[in-house]
């Protein structure tokens, strides 16, 4: 049996999207669909200096409707920017930890940027990173919504495809049997929703794998 999960790159999201990494084999980077500009993608919240969540937004270009996620760009002055933006976090402004150094180096892309994050997030939690990106592989792109889904799972030899709780507003459990495909959906998460970032710099890294790995069971 082969698990697979498809999730867009987050920039540094709560514990339990790391649950993906444990409960696969396969985890795909979800960057060949279209860039939700509303959503998580390129932001996460932190304290700021009042200790109330805050947006850091990271220095993508506004892209033309439609725009797929390893299409970002970064703005001019991109660099500059990101430390003015981080600057407004103590957690980030004052951090002597080679993580921080990790987080100011945007390198060439935003995907690139979101994947390298992922791994050293999981590197710092002792998980697996089994990762390949969704635009590796050759889907058609007039294939959309659970059949795209589908066919990237049977792509990676795939029998089980696994979601986070969310996907139960937009997969069908019927029709993943109908594929010969099975569905699993995680529990609701209980433990802290702080984004990543911030919790690898304020607790223990090995405290935060042992809640992501008691809420992959119902009732954690």
């Amino acid at each position: 049996m082969t698990r697979v999960a498809i999730m867009q790159p987050y920039f540094m999201p709560y514990a339990g999207y790391f649950r993906l990494f444990v409960d696969t084999d396969i985890f795909v980077i979800y960057d060949d669909v279209q860039f939700p500009k509303g959503g998580w993608v390129h932001r996460n919240r932190l304290p700021d200096q009042q200790g109330k969540p805050a947006w850091l937004t990271m220095p993508v270009k506004r892209m033309p409707l439609g725009s797929s996620i390893r299409e970002l760009e970064y703005e001019t002055a991109a660099g500059e920017k990101w430390q003015a933006r981080l600057r407004r976090f103590p957690v980030l402004d004052q951090q002597d930890d080679a993580l921080i150094a990790e987080v100011l180096e945007l390198g060439d892309s935003p995907v690139g940027f979101l994947e390298r994050m992922l791994r050293l997030a999981t590197s710092r939690l002792a998980l697996p990173f089994p990762v390949v990106r969704s635009s590796e592989l050759d889907i058609a792109p007039d294939q959309r919504g659970p059949e795209r889904v589908l066919e990237i799972v049977r792509q990676l030899g795939g029998t089980e495809y696994v979601n986070l709780p969310g996907g139960a507003a937009l997969y069908d459990h019927a029709q993943f049997e109908a594929a010969g495909i099975s569905l699993t959906l995680l529990p609701a998460y209980s433990g802290n929703m702080l984004s990543m970032l911030y919790r690898l710099l304020t607790e223990p890294a090995s405290e935060i794998t042992a809640e992501i790995r008691r809420n992959l069971e119902p009732g954690a």
